[in-house]
């Protein structure tokens, strides 16, 4: 049953942030750097203080109590994931919804997964066991999976003329999304590294009596407060150069509709870690699978968007059939690696 929650934990978390995006296309006249920034605001600072206040008790205490060097090492993850999810926004841009996701979680999948498994040496203990093969089985699977959805928007990008592109992606520009998409996937696994860095802030919680499904409330707040610090520098440097930093103010602009859309995108955002947090508790050991499967739920839910928000518009059978079977693959990935992780339990 253990197994089963993670993957509809990993589930939920993935239609999360495959979906976070949306509201932004309901912001109007801000730049990019504006209504990025308020979804940081909310996503990297509001949300994980909120849930600290509420869930953890005696929080105080733990944080003058919690090692400086782990804290350190979850803000310093934190800032390099914040480079990666900085990029991660401009793979939207360039690339869309779904291809822009297919891509730099690709890399992220494979990399969030596979180094933290090597830095706690699991790697001999997977390749004798039954359910380690199994679970490195799934990961490939969704590796595959992921890269069919990338051949998928090369396919697309072939077949749409530049017209037909930019109805859908105002600023398509398949070369700078691919460059950026790469950048994004590297870096955006620095969450995962941070979060195995924050294991002893985890603990810690857990003695202070923090529910189970919590523990990590504590680490997210150093690792994104890391993310909204690079992402807040960057947008200061893009207001200074635009001249933006007067969006939020401008009473031209519909200013409530665009706090409003930005601030849910950021909510939306947070949720999902919050979810793949109670996902990863729930695999225990094979936690480091987590990783790729709320990965590949992003991707799922993601094309599904792009599909609803006529991104696929005026591709042919080839194209989408290559789509689906990418996404098969994926789905497919999420049963091995809950099947593997209950396997592994038995």
């Amino acid at each position: 049953m253990s197994a089963l929650f993670a993957v509809l934990f990993h589930g939920i978390g993935g239609l999360a942030a495959g979906s976070f995006y949306v509201p932004f296309r309901r912001v109007r006249g801000w730049s990019w750097e504006s209504y990025w920034l308020v979804n940081g605001v909310f996503a990297w600072l509001l949300m994980p203080w909120l849930v600290v206040l509420a869930m953890v008790p005696h929080w105080e205490r733990l944080m003058q109590s919690a090692p400086a060097n782990v804290i350190l090492s979850c803000f310093g993850f934190g800032l390099l994931w914040g480079i990666g999810g900085l990029t991660f926004g401009m793979t939207m841009r360039y690339l869309g919804v779904s291809l822009g996701m297919a891509v730099a979680l690709g890399f992220c999948a494979a990399f969030g997964t596979l180094v933290p498994m090597l830095q706690q040496g699991q790697l001999g203990f997977l390749v004798t066991q039954a359910s380690g093969l199994a679970t490195l089985g799934g990961v490939a699977l969704c590796v595959v999976g992921i890269a069919l959805c990338g051949q998928a928007g090369m396919l697309k990008e072939r077949e749409l003329s530049p017209s037909q592109q930019r109805a859908t992606v105002a600023e398509f520009h398949l070369g700078r999304g691919l460059l950026v998409a790469v950048v994004s996937g590297l870096l955006s696994a620095c969450f995962a590294f941070g979060l195995a860095a924050g294991k002893p802030l985890a603990s810690l919680a857990l003695a202070e009596g923090t529910p189970n499904l919590w523990q990590n409330s504590v680490a997210f707040v150093f690792i994104m407060g890391g993310g909204f610090t690079t992402n807040l520098l960057w947008c200061t440097f893009l207001h200074a150069r635009n001249r933006s930093s007067g969006d939020y103010v401008d009473t031209q602009k519909p200013l409530a509709n665009n706090y409003l859309f930005s601030g849910m995108a950021g909510v939306i955002w947070y949720s999902q870690f919050m979810f793949y947090g109670f996902g990863s508790t729930y695999l225990g050991t094979y936690d480091f699978a987590g990783w790729t499967l709320h990965m590949a739920f992003i991707i799922v839910f993601s094309t599904l968007w792009g599909l609803q928000l006529g991104e696929w518009q005026g591709c042919g059978r080839h194209t989408l059939k290559r789509l689906a079977t990418g996404l098969a693959l994926v789905v497919l990935s999420t049963v091995v690696i809950g099947l593997a992780a209950k396997l592994g339990k038995a």
